[in-house]
């Protein structure tokens, strides 16, 4: 087993409040770079790239679809 150390150059100390002070960061940025940050933080989460398509083989369903009138 190999022995992995953490790059410790791409972290920085800081505090729970400076941490968590989101609206400070992006009061400062336009309106596309806001943007650009949900895609990424999006793509991050669904694991997946600007340049993928969208599935659309994923179907709706819903719990009591049975008592749903058509």
């Amino acid at each position: 087993m190999h022995d992995f150390k953490m790059d410790r150059t791409a972290v920085s100390k800081s505090s729970f409040e400076e941490a968590d002070d989101h609206v400070t960061f992006y009061k400062n940025k336009t309106s596309l770079e806001r943007l650009n940050y949900a895609c990424d933080i999006i793509n991050s989460i669904f694991n997946s790239s600007p340049e993928q398509k969208v599935d659309r083989t994923v179907i709706l369903s819903r719990k009591h679809a049975e008592f749903i009138q058509p």
